[in-house]
């Protein structure tokens, strides 16, 4: 989104923090004065003459008696005469007043040419000769000046680092409005609340209501949070200030604080207004703890003013603050209480119809073709982001560049699905035909334990292509957005998961290093079956989580120290191997009643190396699931959005040399 920045008050336009270093030329200035002057020096023949030799009365008498002056130029008396010698010489001398008619006769008589003119120079030409000379020297001299001026000035701004680095946007110039964010009624009905009560303020004064002071955007990245915050800024009609948290943050101590002040102190000016803070932990990370009585670190200082700051300014001037952040985990706990930030809104991952939505949106000014379907296209991509629908919608329209057509098509959306979630297609990487007939039958298993299996999601595409570090894949779309995962889902899972290797071991009696990635995903689901979702008889209904998210996407490090006992974890290793165990035979039983089945499959995938998932259905004589009935509706958080979506191909080991599906 474009928008139209105007320039803040006087005082508020930002200083750079250092100032940049002068122009090479500037070193030249002097020299290219010195020369010019030189050249004017010798061009100019008021100023660059050859000196005359100076001759007294009586030499010049005894030069005239010998025939060796030629003309003269007599001055008034007592003044410089000039003439020219025989031998081409100037000559200067002074005349005394009485020497009178005798020296005339006797220049006369030498043949002298005699003419009377003043001697040297007008003051005039002096003065217009000079002039042309210092000229130059002046007027590099100015600009020398203007160019260590501007320097100091700039010098100067780093003194005045202080200042606030907010970007105060034009009311009548924003564009973003909600109905340009898809999705998330829930929090633009919150936010909302501010817009309205900015616009209109004594609706909620004669209620006695007051405004939250702040709203703490929460969410994983690329949900949309700056954009929703940039939809107020259209909604509001107010002055909207933008900064990022860390521009609060720099070289000298004390800073960010001052930055605060001015920040708070120019939204006062222009109340109502709304400030809005961008990544709010680069500043708002819990301060020291422990037995740290006295700190002085910058960011602790920056925190304080700010907090200081949204105690100090009266609701009801009409100051609002809007805050993202992707790790509230790291806020300081007196950054969050009432007061502060009344309001803390989670911008979660965006579901089924959030993400047709946000595809529409991003699909708008493109040419898309018939079979394109938005809401098959969103039951594709769970765990997406608004951000990764976006890249995803880019990545369609280049593989239609790539096939010269100016019209994206479904397939288009497929391999840009693809290229996102297992990376680019390897052309080059060629399989040998056993290990072509390895992955086919690897893949073949994947997709007949999915298919057998009635919780399972629906298989969609089975493929032998290499893509990134995949040799086959399996893909499962979901025909509902899960909420809550049953206990019957997730060990049908566990033998989905583990079906491929069944397929080796029932063809080949013996497995192979392609079911490495099926293996790490299919022990870490039974750990946490186990450890968090008590599953398992033997360890009983208690949950030993993972503890908090960062990034809000589970991607925390485990922990430093168990909190159970070793007793415990033997248990608990010996309860993940017993439901591998039996994921494991359940695949290969399924396999063993359909080995007619798997071999066609497998035959088809070398011969055509992708199928649709339709074909399987029809292989095994079933229809297509088509609807999923009793689908829960809660806790989306419980299982991985990897366990969601698509059944990654497994890798082998970078060390091994045959490959692996």
């Amino acid at each position: 989104m474009s928008k139209q920045v105007t320039p803040p008050p006087r005082g508020d336009k930002p200083t750079p923090s250092a100032p940049p270093p002068p122009p090479a030329w500037r070193h030249w200035l002097w020299p290219i004065a010195i020369g010019i002057m030189l050249l004017l020096y010798l061009a100019l023949p008021a100023v660059h003459t050859s000196s005359p030799a100076k001759l007294n009365y009586t030499q010049f008498l005894s030069d005239v008696s010998a025939h060796q002056v030629k003309t003269i130029s007599l001055a008034q008396s007592g003044q410089t005469s000039t003439g020219t010698l025989t031998n081409g010489k100037d000559f200067t001398t002074i005349i005394p007043s009485q020497a009178g008619s005798s020296l005339l006769s006797q220049l006369e008589t030498a043949h002298v040419q005699v003419t009377a003119a003043a001697t040297g120079s007008s003051f005039g030409e002096e003065v217009l000769s000079w002039s042309f000379i210092l000229l130059p020297l002046l007027l590099f001299g100015y600009l020398w000046f203007r160019l260590s001026r501007n320097a100091a000035g700039q010098l100067q701004g780093v003194m005045g680092v202080g200042r606030s680095r907010a970007k105060v946007f034009d009311a009548e110039r924003p564009t973003t409005r909600f109905s340009d964010v898809a999705g998330y009624d829930g929090a633009k009905r919150e936010i909302s609340e501010v817009v309205d009560f900015l616009k209109e303020p004594e609706r909620y004064r004669r209620v006695g209501a007051t405004p939250p002071r702040g709203v703490l955007m929460i969410g994983p990245p690329g949900t949309g949070k700056t954009l929703i915050a940039r939809a107020v800024a259209g909604e509001a009609d107010v002055p909207f200030f933008s900064v990022a948290g860390s521009s609060f943050v720099e070289l000298f101590v004390g800073v960010g604080a001052a930055r605060v002040r001015d920040l708070f102190n120019e939204a006062r000016k222009r109340a109502p207004a709304i400030v809005f803070i961008d990544e709010i932990d680069a500043i708002g990370q819990r301060r020291s703890g422990g037995q740290v009585y006295a700190s002085n670190d910058e960011r602790e200082q920056t925190l304080n003013q700010l907090l200081s700051e949204m105690d100090g300014f009266d609701p009801a001037s009409g100051i609002v603050v809007l805050a993202a952040t992707n790790r509230p985990e790291v806020l300081d706990p007196a950054l969050l209480r009432p007061g502060r930030f009344d309001r803390q809104v989670t911008i979660p991952l965006p579901n089924v119809s959030e993400r047709a939505a946000i595809l529409a949106v991003h699909c708008r000014g493109k040419h898309l073709a018939p079979d394109v379907d938005l809401n098959a296209v969103a039951r594709g991509t769970p765990g997406f982001s608004g951000a990764d629908l976006a890249n995803l919608v880019n990545e369609a329209a280049i593989f239609a560049v790539r096939g010269a057509r100016h019209i994206i098509t479904a397939a288009d959306f497929s391999a840009a699905r693809d290229r996102i979630i297992l990376g680019r297609r390897e052309d080059s990487n060629v399989l040998l035909p056993s290990e072509k007939r390895s992955v086919a039958v690897h893949e073949a298993g994947h997709a007949m334990v999915a298919a057998l299996s009635p919780q399972a999601d629906p298989v969609a595409k089975v493929t032998i292509l290499p893509a990134g570090q995949a040799l086959g894949v399996t893909e499962q779309l979901p025909l509902v957005e899960r909420h809550l995962y049953p206990e019957d889902y997730l060990y049908q899972s566990l033998a989905v998961r583990l079906g491929g290797r069944a397929a080796e071991l029932v063809k080949f009696n013996q497995g192979s290093t392609g079911a490495a990635n099926d293996l790490a995903s299919a022990t870490d689901l039974a750990t946490r079956m186990v450890r968090e979702f008590g599953l398992s008889p033997a360890v009983g209904p208690v949950g030993y989580p993972q503890g908090g998210s960062m990034y809000l996407d589970g991607g925390s490090p485990g922990f430093s120290s168990r909190p159970y006992a070793e007793s415990t974890q033997t248990v608990i290793d010996r309860e993940v191997a017993r439901l591998l165990r039996e994921a494991e035979q359940r695949a290969i039983e399924l396999l063993h009643g359909h080995e007619g089945q798997l071999d066609q499959l497998a035959d088809l995938l070398i011969d055509q190396e992708t199928v649709d998932g339709a074909e399987v259905y029809r292989l095994l004589g079933l229809a297509p699931p088509d609807h999923i009935e009793d689908a829960p509706t809660v806790a989306p958080h419980l299982v991985p959005a990897e366990h969601r979506a698509t059944d990654h191909a497994a890798t082998a080991p970078p060390q091994e040399n045959h490959g692996a599906d």
